[in-house]
């Protein structure tokens, strides 16, 4: 459990993000984990970088409680997370669970003993701890070792393939100590972040065969806009497929002045195309061709699926269920009645040279037929009622 949010067995595979907010600006730091856990966001990790940001934490949490948001906050440590935590137990106490980079714990005996350190607070306070295993900042001393047993070999691997296997090695020499150490084998999660789709893929095959703990996905560094979005479904997608990962999170990188919030719906978007988890209704929307020349669809389309996701925080409280919901929008005669048909409610637009007429169904039905200048406001009516018809009350 992290927080009131269970990880790893039968669990559903969580959804989680990061801050990327000043920690020391407490308001503006509980607002951007408020925006976060209401887009979906199961768990949220702040930067605690310095003696400031941990004497925030508590007071991140106190505003938190004050917001009504229970979300479970993690903390994420580098090179001080010893020192920060030895500092400030009120720190190590608020937090829901630790982050720990392997990689940027300390250097040969130091590296020990801080790495215990930070374990040791988290045998006292009870939190889980994720052993977060980054491509970029890898344990070299722990690279130099397996590179000088691999040139001793009569086949010597390529310095690729002992980066791959370095990457595993130290979560699980990690995930080893830490249990040595007294931390139980269900408090600790790990992660072995790369930066590629393939060496991802084949990096965490390798970890799940190797061991049981509970898996955090993630591509590091996936990048902006669609790039970003591709890489990491193509990853994802793959390893979640075949039954891989506990928890996920999207790093993307906000377009200038874009929200936070995009990683979070990305995540949920995966796990609900590939069936794993449903978060919110689908919209069903065809690209369009030169059958359908009027731009209408495609706008209803859009406006279709950000009515869902406004509707949601109150539907999912009275109506459970909901969040399974297919919408259908569709441009034109060609597909529209079939589709439509098929979605639990779905609207056929006319296409080029078509009667001006959109019919609605409802459950493989139709129920009524919509024309004139009010059809969107009219068909987000018409999900409401069917909503409230077959979904009722909790």
């Amino acid at each position: 459990m992290v927080g009131n949010v269970q990880i790893g067995g039968d669990a559903p595979v969580v959804v989680q993000s990061m801050t990327n907010t000043d920690t020391v600006d407490v308001i503006r730091t509980a607002a951007q984990i408020v925006e976060l856990a209401n887009a979906g966001s199961e768990l949220v990790r702040i930067t605690v970088n310095n003696e400031a940001a941990a004497k925030a934490v508590p007071e991140i949490k106190q505003q938190l409680a004050k917001m009504g948001c229970d979300v479970p906050i993690v903390g994420d440590f580098h090179f001080n997370g010893h020192k920060l935590l030895t500092k400030h137990p009120e720190c190590a106490q608020a937090l829901d669970k630790y982050r720990i980079n392997p990689g940027n714990v300390g250097r040969g005996k130091r590296r020990d003993e801080q790495f215990a350190t930070m374990i040791e607070f988290a045998i006292q306070y009870g939190k889980p701890v994720r052993i977060g295993v980054n491509w970029g900042s890898l344990d070299q001393e722990l690279l130099a070792r397996l590179l000088d047993k691999n040139a001793q070999t009569e086949q010597p691997k390529s310095l690729h393939q002992i980066n791959c296997e370095a990457v595993v090695t130290s979560a699980l020499e990690s995930a080893q100590k830490a249990e040595e150490l007294g931390l139980g084998k269900d408090k600790i999660i790990l992660s072995c972040k790369m930066s590629g789709v393939q060496d991802l893929i084949a990096v965490y095959r390798d970890l799940a065969q190797r061991c049981d703990y509970a898996l955090h996905l993630g591509l590091t560094e996936a990048g902006i806009g669609s790039k970003g979005i591709v890489a990491s479904t193509a990853a994802l997608a793959v390893l979640l497929n075949e039954g891989i990962g506990n928890t996920i999170r999207i790093s993307l990188t906000p377009e200038p002045n874009g929200k936070r919030t995009q990683e979070v719906i990305v995540g949920q978007e995966i796990l609900q195309s590939l069936g794993l988890r449903a978060f919110t209704p689908m919209v069903i929307a065809c690209p369009g061709c030169g059958r359908t020349s009027s731009t209408f669809f495609q706008s209803l389309a859009e406006q279709t699926q950000e009515y869902l996701r406004q509707q949601m925080p109150i539907w999912k409280t009275d109506h459970p269920g909901v969040e399974s919901m297919n919408v259908a929008v569709m441009g034109c005669v060609v597909n529209g009645p079939g589709e439509s048909k098929l979605a639990n409610i779905g609207i056929s637009m006319p296409g080029t040279g078509e009667r001006p007429v959109a019919p609605v169904y409802e459950d493989g039905a139709k129920t009524v037929t919509l024309k004139g200048d009010n059809i969107a406001a009219e068909f987000q009516q018409l999900i409401d009622q069917y909503v409230q018809k077959r979904y009722g009350k909790s």
